[in-house]
């Protein structure tokens, strides 16, 4: 027992987050009269707060190295705008218009990571002047008028289904085989990974820890694909979403970019004189939220069927507090992608929840700055205890 609460305490930011969320959705659950867990609102969350998610794994990983990123919203919007004008104006096609705006986002997200790393210019500065550029060149592109609405190929992006392949008539089966195969991964890769951690030497979870926390996980996912398969099944962009939780998962705990990255936030002069190739390694952090912004600036495009001169206007703030929400430190070198995803979801949760309740913007912006305090305090308050 007395394993089991040092274990909890020893990973409260992430245990507790998890807690935070299953309760956050329970409530939301009663007061919403079971409106929130309903496959077709279970599938409107997952759209409405796709962008976000994506976005709040690259943020992840600026944060981490110790900086920060306020121009994510304006990108978005910028890459929406170009990718709009190229579909619906000059008739391009959308495989040529999908590659060359990530490509486009990678480079902004470089040029500005250009600016942090080797000019030594605050990211804070330079990310609020790329706020105001791309916000400013996204009017420019647009011309103040909204452009759509564009071809169902591109629509599919947000609003497409993964096909059933198994021929379910009213549950949709592949959704349920791919939760399972999912599901499965997981217990196996964190089995070896338990397994590994004991080969060195190195303390791991009491077993009563591991598998209440696997089973939670798969009850979870298999309970939230069920509600899913009753509808329509998997979105096209959960499974972008599935697969990009897992890449950078993979990059951020068993690759040497990502010890590095920890590192580099961890302590900056220290990681220098380790050999950390620092500046390119921050170059690199920003290039990599560019891409995935653009991404995000497509999906929430197609998702609207339009490019806005106003789309993702704050949306940088959501995706800065979806981060620190899930554990990531302010000061940099702490923080997960899971983490970051949960962080995400209590956002999304509480956005989808208070709206269905009738709770006017101006109270849900408010809770949510609360939140977000708490979250940050919490972290200080930790720290302050070690």
């Amino acid at each position: 027992m007395v394993s089991v609460i040092k274990a909890f305490k020893s990973n409260i930011r992430q245990y507790g987050m998890l807690i935070a969320l299953i309760a956050i959705m329970l409530l939301f659950q009663v007061l919403t009269d079971g409106i929130l867990l309903k496959p077709l609102n279970i599938t409107n969350l997952v759209l409405q707060n796709s962008y976000i998610l994506i976005m709040s794994i690259g943020m992840l990983l600026v944060i981490v190295a110790g900086h920060i990123d306020l121009s994510v919203g304006s990108i978005a919007a910028f890459v929406g705008a170009t990718a709009a004008v190229m579909i619906v104006d000059y008739q391009i096609g959308v495989a040529a218009t999908i590659f060359v705006s990530l490509a486009l986002g990678l480079l902004i997200g470089a040029w500005q990571g250009f600016w942090v790393a080797y000019v030594k210019i605050p990211s804070f500065i330079v990310t609020l002047a790329g706020m105001l550029v791309f916000r400013g060149l996204t009017l420019v592109m647009l011309q103040g008028a909204s452009v759509g609405p564009f071809p169902k190929a591109f629509q599919m992006i947000s609003s497409g289904f993964i096909p059933d392949v198994f021929g379910g008539e009213e549950t949709h089966l592949t959704t349920m085989v791919i939760a399972i195969l999912f599901s499965a991964a997981l217990i196996f890769f964190d089995i070896r990974a338990r397994r590994k951690k004991r080969e060195y030497g190195f303390e791991v979870a009491p077993l009563a820890v591991f598998i209440f926390k696997n089973a939670g996980i798969t009850a979870a996912i298999l309970f939230i694909c069920s509600l899913l398969a009753s509808y329509k099944g998997l979105p096209n962009v959960l499974v972008i979403l599935f697969a990009l939780t897992v890449i950078y998962a993979f990059i951020t705990t068993q690759t040497v970019v990502g010890r590095r990255i920890y590192a580099l936030g961890g302590n900056l002069k220290a990681a220098k004189l380790s050999g950390v190739k620092t500046e390119r390694l921050t170059m690199l952090t920003f290039a990599n939220l560019g891409l995935l912004s653009a991404l995000a600036g497509l999906v929430f495009a197609a998702r609207l069927n339009v490019a806005t001169p106003k789309a993702g206007t704050g949306m940088e703030l959501d995706v800065i507090a979806a981060c620190f929400i899930g554990g990531a430190s302010a000061t940099g070198g702490i923080g997960t992608v899971i983490g970051a995803i949960i962080g995400a979801l209590v956002m999304g949760v509480m956005n989808n929840g208070m709206s269905i309740m009738g709770i006017g913007i101006d109270w849900q912006q408010a809770i949510k700055g609360m939140v977000l305090l708490f979250a940050v305090f919490f972290d200080v308050y930790n720290k302050s205890k070690n």
